[in-house]
């Protein structure tokens, strides 16, 4: 039996379908799709101005504010805003805006989600656990500035530092460390993070984590 969540995005995307309905109804929605994923802020604002459901989803449950903020357009994804859109929202595979910027690398559209008051805390992966598995130390800094969850753990039960210590991210594995973050906690495999950077080849970061322990 399909899951819950997903025969509510389903619905959604029926929903939304149907209140395009009419003589430019196809023509109207693949417009909204391909204004939000190409930046083209004054189309989807003329759209959304005669009625278009900001919470329009495509077929894999991306809202407008998800194409929009996966692209990188961060006057895009302001418009957007100011239609109230679900910020909150994920799409079928668990992603939010945020999330997406984050995964990206799209600073300017992180900014403007956080400013938004977009979520950072919440079950499955979270903003941090991108940040920390793509190394981007600037966009881990802003998360972590506004109430990131620093130990939150991912399905996988690994958490921010040893998503960091397995892709080589030493610049971030230090950020970390001097938050104070936990040192022996095991993910779903059974590493810590320190033995997870050391299978990966990273020893520098194992050495960085084994100095930090004896520290404490």
């Amino acid at each position: 039996m399909p899951k819950p969540e997903i025969i509510r995005q389903f619905l959604i995307a029926a929903a939304s379908a149907f209140l395009l309905a009419g003589p430019a109804s196809a023509n109207s929605y693949d417009d909204a799709l391909s204004s939000a994923q190409l930046g083209d802020t004054r189309q989807l604002v003329g759209l959304l101005a005669r009625g278009l459901d900001p919470d329009t989803v495509d077929a894999n449950g991306n809202t407008l504010l998800i194409l929009a903020a996966r692209e990188g357009n961060a006057d895009t994804v302001d418009a957007l805003l100011k239609y109230r859109p679900r910020i909150a929202y994920r799409n079928l595979a668990g992603d939010s805006a945020l999330m997406l910027a984050v995964l990206r690398g799209h600073d300017k559209v992180v900014d403007v989600l956080i400013g938004a008051g977009a979520p950072l805390n919440h079950d499955g992966w979270t903003p941090l656990h991108y940040a920390a598995f793509e190394g981007r130390l600037e966009i881990l800094e802003r998360l972590i500035a506004a109430g990131a969850e620093l130990e939150a753990l991912a399905p996988n039960k690994s958490d921010a530092l040893m998503l960091a210590a397995r892709n080589g991210h030493i610049a971030v594995v230090r950020r970390l460390l001097a938050a104070g973050v936990a040192l022996d906690r095991r993910n779903e495999a059974g590493f810590t993070a320190e033995e997870w950077a050391a299978a990966n080849g990273n020893t520098d970061i194992a050495e960085l984590i084994r100095g930090a322990r004896k520290l404490r």
